[in-house]
């Protein structure tokens, strides 16, 4: 099923709509601020593993990251950061970043690393931040399966290579073909671990 929703001012109604798919344990594809991701809610497990096997996986192994409404959830799903860690995520978000946390024990067990991580991010995007504030909490986000650009950009393409697959597109117009920039922030300093979208000298300043 494909869902046309406005980039700017999303349509109360249709946002209900993919709600209602994602706590009914339903599959996404929906728009950020850089590539279509693929979604579910991060609480059920059954949607995780469905996931899982769409990108065939190991969920310990995977680059799954939790999009986020905005910074009072990143306190919910990390342990405490520091000031300065907190003022760079006061700075950088929303926007383009995926920031490497340590979990908190909020973060379901099926979805942390061996390291006991989580991928954080909060995109500059109307639709994504929507969805997951009428959700009430962040929703499981990684990217589709593929490496043609165009699938990552066409929702029309998006519905014709996964539309059996996943139960809603989220059609929010042409999106963007570079990801979010991935930055570990675990360690005593920050560690690039992939350049995207966001401008890492930014960061590092």
């Amino acid at each position: 099923m494909m869902l046309y929703v406005h980039p700017e001012n999303p349509q109360p109604r249709h946002i209900q709509t993919i709600v209602d798919c994602l706590e009914s344990g339903g599959i996404i594809i929906y728009p950020t601020d850089t590539i279509y991701g693929l979604g579910c809610d991060i609480f059920n497990h059954k949607a995780v593993e469905k996931i899982m096997r769409i990108k065939q996986v190991d969920p310990r192994k995977a680059n799954f990251s939790f999009v986020c409404a905005d910074l009072k959830d990143i306190s919910t799903y990390t342990k405490s950061i520091s000031t300065p860690l907190f003022r760079i995520l006061k700075n950088s978000l929303p926007g383009p970043y995926t920031f490497i946390l340590p979990a908190s024990k909020a973060v379901p067990k099926i979805l942390k690393s061996k390291k006991n991580t989580v991928g954080i991010r909060i995109p500059d995007n109307n639709i994504a931040r929507t969805i997951v504030k009428e959700l009430g909490h962040p929703i499981l986000s990684t990217s589709l399966p593929g490496n043609i650009v165009e699938e990552y950009t066409d929702p029309e393409i998006m519905n014709d290579n996964f539309g059996k697959q996943v139960d809603l597109i989220v059609n929010g117009g042409v999106g963007g073909m570079v990801p979010s920039t991935v930055i570990d922030c675990t360690g005593t300093e920050m560690v690039l671990v992939r350049k995207g979208l966001g401008d890492w000298i930014e960061i590092e300043e």
